[in-house]
């Protein structure tokens, strides 16, 4: 009796291995021919001007203006941070405006003016935020500095020409914006430094701001 109880469990169990073995290789078939297949993306031409340059790209369309930039034409001052939009550290100028060029596709700013760090200085007399980073010790390990050089330019420009911020005391005041501490911690928020060199940082925005 116990024997034919063995075997038929053992059919059982035989029974149900099969069938568990067709009915995933029927299932995995089925996936393959219903799951849609992705498809090779073609290349586009896109010229950009960058630091007054143009370049002609051969690029996928999907590829950032950052990525563009360092590994398509070797501009590699632009850093590659968080990839989100959040640290600044891949800021660069686009028509004179602060942008993180992580979140926007190089085709995407075909016939725009597009500054990085190596746009900023004019032969051998650096910039004077730059200039001024270095007298104030505005960083430390250097990797977010690109970014937060581009960003002060673009601050400074939008103070002088009276555009208010969240800490702007009165927005209805027309002229200047005062360049306080303040503004300039605001405005320079979207750049993060992990070393924390923020008081270098603004000081030689301020100093910069006064040229």
């Amino acid at each position: 009796m116990k024997v034919k109880l063995r075997r038929r469990r053992f059919g059982q169990l035989t029974f149900v291995g099969v069938f568990a073995t067709v009915i995933g290789k029927f299932t995995k078939k089925s996936l393959a021919q219903t799951t849609p297949q992705p498809l090779q993306s073609d290349t586009v031409s896109v010229k950009l001007k960058i630091n007054g340059k143009e370049q002609n790209l051969q690029v996928e369309p999907r590829v950032t203006l950052l990525d563009a930039l360092r590994e398509y034409i070797g501009l590699t001052g632009t850093k590659k941070g968080c990839g989100h939009g959040q640290c600044g550290a891949c800021t660069v100028l686009v028509n004179g405006r602060r942008i993180n060029s992580c979140l926007t596709l190089a085709i995407m700013n075909e016939g725009a003016e597009i500054t990085t760090i190596e746009g900023l200085e004019q032969g051998d007399e650096l910039h004077p935020v730059q200039a001024a980073f270095i007298k104030h010790d505005g960083f430390q390990c250097g990797y977010c500095t690109p970014g937060q050089i581009c960003s002060a330019v673009a601050a400074i420009a939008e103070v002088k020409q009276g555009s208010a911020s969240a800490v702007t005391p009165d927005v209805r005041k027309e002229g200047q914006v005062e360049f306080t501490d303040a503004e300039i911690r605001e405005r320079m928020s979207g750049n993060l430094c992990r070393c924390g060199a923020y008081p270098g940082i603004v000081a030689a925005v301020k100093e910069a701001s006064s040229q």
